[in-house]
């Protein structure tokens, strides 16, 4: 037996718990990457949340406006007083002194007391949450597979008389300011115009007195405004985004070989070109899914609706500073966390991801 011949003859009578690192190493060596791949992803987020925490707390300093004053209602109250209001909430206190408080109840979960309703900031984002997670929910899903929907239909008939009426619908909606078009939909749809009867109400959630289903039907009938003028102005960011991926994939020779086999136009873009076109659309989805829990600030506000995009222009009217900080924190962190997991979970999608 030659020496060149050994090592072979002892790899093939190795078994399994013989093979040692080298036949255990492309799988461990990529787990070992994925991991790396994970902790900095982690790591990122937790920088970006501690940046947006320090953040929160300096920027709205800024805005113009005494909220003791606010507090007091504009009735004249003396030095004294105003003085035993900014103990209360330690605004008395040094910048960096009230910094420092701020960040370690902020580790704890303790986002401070509002101002003006006088509550646990974390409570008013509790009560608040759902509301916001009903509208802005509801048309996440509505714009999401109707942007996939209509961006793979234009992408396969790209030139067409259907990818240019859809196309040039979705830049002019994604351009109008979503405030404008909510206001729009109120004078038509539900001041009316001549004819044309007020179909829908004008603001608020509910109108009060029903129960029971007559409850949910009142809710869904307060819901529809909001919710068009949402998936109007957002849908036209995901067919674009899905179109373009979808035609960057249409050249492919993968394409043409599934083609050869016998497969139809339908089945092609179902089961291939969709699949490997959707990884830009899946990172559109997660930051949309992370905005969900921010809420649409002007919307919430023009048809008052009670979630957290009304409660944050109130704050700012005040301004509420402890309110206003913590519902940024959760805006941002709802974003980032999103993205993160985006980022975990491409290389599941994508092999090449995280190499």
């Amino acid at each position: 037996m030659t020496a060149d011949a050994t090592p072979a003859l002892v790899e093939e009578t190795a078994g399994p718990a013989e093979a040692g690192p080298a036949a255990r190493g492309p799988r461990a060596c990529t787990t070992t990457a994925y991991l790396r791949y994970v902790a900095g992803k982690v790591a990122g987020a937790a920088v970006s949340l501690l940046a947006v925490l320090v953040t929160s707390f300096f920027l709205f300093r800024l805005i113009p406006g005494d909220p003791v004053k606010h507090m007091t209602g504009g009735r004249q109250v003396s030095a004294e007083q105003l003085a035993a209001y900014r103990k209360e909430f330690g605004l008395d206190l040094p910048l960096w002194q009230q910094f420092t408080d701020y960040c370690g109840k902020a580790l704890t979960g303790d986002l401070g007391t509002s101002y003006q309703f006088r509550a646990p900031v974390i409570d008013k984002i509790t009560e608040a949450l759902p509301n916001t997670l009903l509208l802005t929910g509801t048309a996440f899903v509505l714009y999401t597979l109707l942007g996939i929907f209509l961006g793979t239909r234009s992408a396969w008939r790209h030139g067409r008389t259907g990818d240019r009426v859809n196309t040039g619908l979705a830049l002019t909606l994604y351009s109008i300011p979503s405030f404008w078009l909510g206001l729009l939909l109120i004078i038509v749809l539900s001041v009316g115009i001549g004819p044309l009867p007020g179909l829908f109400p004008t603001g608020g959630m509910e109108s009060g007195g029903e129960e029971g289903f007559a409850y949910v039907l009142d809710v869904a009938h307060h819901l529809v405004l909001p919710v068009l003028t949402l998936v109007a102005v957002e849908y036209g960011q995901t067919l674009l985004v899905t179109r373009s991926a979808l035609l960057d994939e249409m050249g492919s020779d993968y394409l043409t070989t599934a083609r050869a086999k016998g497969l139809r136009d339908d089945q092609v873009r179902r089961r291939h070109a969709v699949p490997n076109a959707l990884l830009p659309t899946v990172t559109l989805i997660f930051i949309n899914l992370g905005r969900t829990v921010a809420g649409v600030i002007l919307v919430e506000t023009v048809f008052s609706w009670p979630g957290l995009g009304g409660l944050f222009y109130q704050a700012l009217s005040v301004p509420d500073l402890p309110l206003v900080q913590g519902l940024f924190f959760v805006f941002a962190a709802a974003v980032i966390v999103m993205n993160t997991l985006a980022d975990l979970i491409y290389p599941l999608l994508d092999p090449r991801v995280g190499r």
